[in-house]
């Protein structure tokens, strides 16, 4: 299944009625995005050179747009003050980066579980770690392909025979409730910073008020995937305390660290800032995005440039080195199942 032919089937999958009642222009947006799908899907479908074109055009510029932002990155940041800082990094600290963002991962996948069982999807939570590994391979792997999440969708959809929809929304609420933990943390941040000249109770409000909004419409739309809510959010406080932790390690990795010890909350914000912005898939894993926006914050909080560049950098190299670890489920696509009942029911 190609990744056009399954995004079209998420497409098409959701109820466009009911989404209209809720969103008044999403009308307007279906027929456009339904428009250029089946053109796209078309093309793929006959072998156009229009399909072909456009694949072609879409992994360039991803690649384009990666080192692009790197080459702006390194060109106002030397890559020797970058490189000095990654090889003299104490390599029992980095290690110990690398561990803490095993371990955000082994949250993050245990939060998707929630998100799965509010569904009726009992996974196996040791199918649920391999699927998530192999998803975050093909992140990797296959920029402007299938992606991870998709290949799950699909593989979950064929396997269990559970409506494409409803995979989808638990993966997406899964992602909102990873947004939600980040701006728990940067309001909490924020009120540490003496640079940001706000009054705590602003962000504070804002937050709360947010979460109200958040948790109703969850409630209201989403009921069924709201039964496992505390607990799925509660995992995405602890994904994202794992990864402040790789930026923690990371900085006492470094023998300056003495002199940025005051310093740590305007990084460790810029971090998840950055984290935010890396969703967004128009780079390779969020290569370059997250560094142009450690860079620029750098010059917002007053912070040392190759610092936040080797953060930044140091963040998305250990990424993928453990993202990697999935392409051993690419090589024997057997053990990915491996365990499970051979007719597996949904309950």
């Amino acid at each position: 299944m190609s990744w056009i032919k399954l995004k079209t089937a998420l497409i098409n999958s959701i109820n466009p009625i009911q989404l209209n009642q809720l969103f008044p222009t999403f009308a307007a947006m279906t027929k456009i995005e339904e428009v250029a799908e089946d053109a796209a899907e078309e093309g793929v479908e006959h072998k156009t050179w229009k399909g072909r074109l456009w694949g072609i055009i879409k992994i360039v510029l991803i690649i384009a747009i990666t080192g692009g932002l790197l080459y702006y990155v390194f060109s106002k940041v030397p890559w020797a003050e970058v490189k000095y800082r990654l090889i003299h990094a104490d390599k029992a600290w980095v290690f110990a980066a690398v561990l803490c963002y095993f371990c955000s991962m082994l949250f993050s996948s245990w939060r998707l579980l929630s998100f799965f069982k509010s569904i009726g999807l009992k996974l196996d939570y040791r199918f649920n770690l391999r699927l998530y590994f192999l998803g975050m391979c093909y992140n990797v792997l296959l920029p402007g392909g299938i992606g991870g999440d998709g290949y799950k969708i699909y593989l979950l959809h064929k396997r269990f025979k559970l409506p494409t929809k409803k995979v989808f929304w638990a993966i997406l609420l899964d992602r909102l409730s990873g947004f939600w933990a980040i701006g728990l943390i940067t309001v909490a941040l924020i009120i540490l910073i003496p640079k940001i000249d706000v009054h705590f109770g602003i962000p504070t409000g804002i937050f709360v008020v947010g979460t109200i909004i958040y948790y109703w419409v969850t409630h209201r739309f989403f009921k069924d995937y709201s039964h496992n809510f505390v607990a799925a959010h509660l995992k995405a406080i602890g994904v994202q305390s794992m990864q402040i932790l790789v930026i923690v390690c990371l900085l006492i990795a470094q023998s300056d660290f003495h002199l940025f010890v005051t310093k740590t909350s305007p990084y460790l914000l810029s971090f998840l800032i950055s984290s935010m912005a890396a969703v967004i898939p128009f780079s390779l894993g969020g290569g370059g995005v997250r560094d142009a926006i450690f860079l620029t914050a750098s010059k917002q909080f007053n912070i040392a440039k190759d610092m936040a560049v080797y953060l930044s950098f140091s963040f998305y190299l250990i990424s993928i080195v453990v993202a990697l670890l999935g392409v051993y489920y690419v090589i024997r696509p057997s053990r990915l199942q491996e365990g499970l009942p051979a007719n597996e029911e949904i309950n």
